[in-house]
């Protein structure tokens, strides 16, 4: 139950009776009018959406994206500004040109978008395409000797038909209550989750397996081209990449990723006796003068003599993939974040403790550029050998579940910080309702290389929006998919958080490693 909390007059400070957490009312209510009422969000999101474009790791992208905040929170007066390599991730890769469009038995120009870090097609192609119909190795027979310099097709798997459900949504009260009691629900569904979970690695492993073995016949057979239907609706597709970004990774041959209602509709012509024929031309660069990845990280120093020495994190990771810019995934948090410290500068706050923002890289292949920093400084997960300088990491706060307000946190299993979230929420009725502090672990983002040793890491819980259904990994993912006042809201809260955890007399309570 969420209660009103009365403004007090300056350096007045007020602890909550059912937590005794102690926080400056005062501060946080600056830090709401600063974000509410001036807001950079609009500001910063041109920057590293429009301006910047899709920001693929070690692109010409992220480069614009990264200078560009390590210039902007130099400005802003943060110390330490800068990118840092932390460690080999692989080649750049560029989308110079791609085109594709129906020839026969009509013209109709198609939406495709280059597989990452695959080849061009040396120059412009054209000719009939076939439809390949590969369910396991046994299948590659039928086609053996027959497919130098084809285009071949494989439509969608998917379902692409109306929908009659919203795309966008935000979490119905209920679905929190579940978030925030997850005893009950994992005692509902206990008996199926590990055995369905295991299923589905398999499955997924088997299927991995199995394109990976495609693309390296379709490359020794010789095909031009390979036009892969991806699933999606209304002109959406789910865009990705293969593993030709590491340095000595094979060639490979040009793909396509193709919206699947062309890529249907090819299919069920030539299912029906007619001829299709396309003409194509795509045009891709790689770039292998510099294989290190790079993090943004900048800081506002502390002022505390026994405090100073300790960091309070936040971040988000900066990287996106190539079939739009990015724009809820997760320029969204980066957004957020950088509007986060830029309050706080704003208000002209003296953090007893530092504060450090870290915008990662590599973030689509494997959390690489937040694991990497994590190892560099803290310590090894694997090893479980860990740093002076972990002792000295007062919490981490994380944003990439796109552009939906916050409605609560994931503690990942960490009690104790429960209630200290509870309170810390309460000056936030009017922006924020039915707040969910909930023990349950989420995955899939940064905050998790931070858990992994021990670091109090959190991620927010957020309105799923379109997330899923629509702008997670699309070619859909652009500026208006944007909730600007959401990100306002996020910023906010995110930067009280972080204020708060600076504050405090002791740090987060961190939980065991197993």
């Amino acid at each position: 139950m969420i209660r009103k909390l009365l403004i007090l007059p300056a350096l007045f400070f007020i602890s909550l009776s059912f937590s005794q957490e102690v926080f400056d009312a005062n501060t946080i209510e600056k830090i709401k009018k600063e974000g509410l009422n001036n807001s950079h969000v609009e500001k910063i999101a041109f920057e590293l959406i429009d301006k910047a474009g899709s920001r693929l790791t070690n692109s010409q992208g992220y480069k614009r994206a990264a200078d560009y905040a390590v210039n902007q929170l130099s400005n802003w007066g943060l110390k330490n500004s800068k990118t840092e390599v932390w460690g080999e991730f692989g080649k750049g890769w560029e989308i110079e040109k791609s085109y594709v469009a129906m020839t026969k038995p009509y013209y109709m120009s198609f939406v495709a978008i280059s597989k990452a870090w695959t080849e061009g097609t040396n120059g412009p192609i054209s000719g009939k395409v076939v439809v390949l119909d590969i369910k396991s190795e046994e299948d590659f027979a039928k086609y053996k000797g027959t497919l130098k310099g084809a285009i071949v097709l494989a439509k969608a798997t998917g379902s692409p038909g109306p929908t009659f459900d919203a795309d966008a949504v935000r979490f119905t009260n209920e679905e929190l209550d579940k978030m925030e009691n997850p005893a009950q629900s994992r005692a509902r569904s206990a008996t199926n989750d590990n055995d369905d979970m295991a299923a589905r690695r398999a499955a997924s492993m088997k299927r991995r397996e199995l394109t990976q073995k495609i693309d390296d016949f379709l490359l020794n057979e010789g095909v031009a081209l390979n036009i892969t239907g991806k699933n999606g609706r209304h002109g959406t597709l789910f865009t990705s990449g293969g593993r030709g970004y590491l340095k000595d990774a094979p060639k490979s041959i040009s793909e396509l990723e193709m919206v699947p209602e062309h890529a249907n509709l090819m299919a069920r012509l030539i299912a029906n006796g007619v001829e299709v024929e396309i003409e194509a031309e795509v045009k891709t660069s790689f770039n292998s003068n510099n294989l290190n990845g790079h993090n943004v990280v900048a800081e506002i120093p502390g002022t505390d003599q026994n405090l100073k020495a300790e960091v309070v994190m936040l971040g988000a990771h900066l990287d996106s993939w190539h079939g739009a810019t990015g724009a809820t995934d997760n320029a969204a948090g980066s957004i957020v974040m950088m509007e986060a410290i830029r309050i706080l500068k704003a208000v002209g706050i003296t953090p007893k403790r530092t504060i450090r923002i870290g915008l990662w890289g590599g973030e689509e292949q494997g959390l690489h550029g937040s694991r990497n920093y994590v190892k560099n400084h803290f310590g090894d997960p694997a090893t479980k050998k860990f740093t002076k300088e972990n002792e000295k990491v007062a919490g981490y706060f994380n944003i990439d579940n796109g552009t939906g307000r916050i409605r609560g946190i994931y503690t990942q299993g960490n009690e104790k910080v429960v209630p200290i979230f509870k309170s810390w929420f309460t000056p936030f009725s009017d922006i924020i309702d039915n707040t969910t502090v909930t023990t349950n672990n989420t995955g899939g983002t940064d905050h998790l290389a931070f858990d992994a040793v021990g670091t109090p890491g959190f991620q927010f819980i957020q309105d799923p929006i379109e997330y899923r259904s629509r702008t997670h990994h699309t070619n859909a993912d652009t500026f208006e998919r944007l909730v600007i006042d959401d990100l306002k809201q996020m910023a906010v809260i995110v930067a009280s958080f972080v204020y708060n955890t600076a504050q405090r007399d002791a740090k987060l309570p961190r939980k065991s490693i197993d």
